[in-house]
């Protein structure tokens, strides 16, 4: 479930996953923020788009179970157009990371203009250690951070504390967890509230010029190598029944 909220007379538009245990990035879930990212386009008042996780996570990342065989390529194509569809809102967006923020969770903050973490948070792709690897997180690193850690991101899975992630710049703001909500209002009363809501539209879609091209030139081919190539290797297909049937994978290398 997400749940929309606007604050700020209007000016915040504030977007909550909020789907126990972990705010798994399902289908459901995203199909609800794309439902609710399609308001910001009948908003003209709104200065920014915001998405977090209810309770202590922003999310342990997408769905494994809709990631076997047959159901993939339905989840992929939708989180890919949730990818579009952030890169498109007509006003800047952020993520606020709590916690945990990792795969497809992590993919859907990295299409964020901006990422507003807690102190303690912990961002990552782990996908590799199932036998696959991320997409989205493999077009939009590099433009984030750079080749070189998006390359060590995507190989190694390694999960980084928030505090490694600042000195590639990706981190906008970092705070302590009880003090994460009041440092991002403070952050959106002195850099967006005194902003023409008009101009902020037209700067956000120029901002994202090249990061749309870059999304666009190189996802569709990602997406179908995933499912073309990716899905049918023995050890994609056993990294994922492995960690369902909760056992370390046997991988046979092909």
């Amino acid at each position: 479930m997400v749940h929309s909220h606007t604050r700020r007379d209007g000016g915040h538009l504030q977007l909550v996953i909020d789907q126990p245990k972990g705010n798994i990035i399902s289908l459901a879930v995203i199909r609800e923020l794309r439902g609710a990212l399609a308001a910001a386009h009948d908003s003209p008042q709104v200065k920014l788009v915001t998405i977090e996780g209810a309770g202590d996570h922003f999310s342990y990342g997408a769905s494994v179970e809709e990631h076997q065989p047959g159901a993939i390529q339905e989840v992929l194509g939708e989180l890919h157009d949730l990818v579009r569809d952030l890169l498109a809102v007509p006003a800047p967006t952020a993520a606020i990371v709590r916690g945990r923020c990792l795969g497809g969770g992590f993919e859907v903050a990295l299409a964020c203009d901006f990422i507003f973490a807690s102190a303690t948070a912990i961002l990552g792709v782990p996908e590799i250690t199932l036998g696959v690897f991320p997409p989205a997180a493999a077009a939009l690193l590099p433009i984030r951070v750079g080749v070189p850690r998006a390359t060590h991101a995507v190989l190694t899975g390694c999960t980084v504390p928030v505090d490694k992630w600042m000195a590639s710049g990706l981190i906008e703001l970092v705070a302590p967890p009880q003090e994460l909500d009041a440092a991002v209002g403070h952050w959106f009363d002195e850099n967006l509230a005194p902003r023409s809501a008009a101009a902020l539209r037209c700067a956000a879609w120029a901002a994202r010029a090249t990061t749309r091209r870059q999304v666009d030139a190189v996802l569709p081919e990602l997406e179908r190598f995933y499912v073309d190539t990716l899905m049918k290797t023995k050890d994609a297909v056993e990294g994922i029944a492995a960690f369902l049937e909760k056992r370390q994978p046997v991988w046979s290398d092909a």
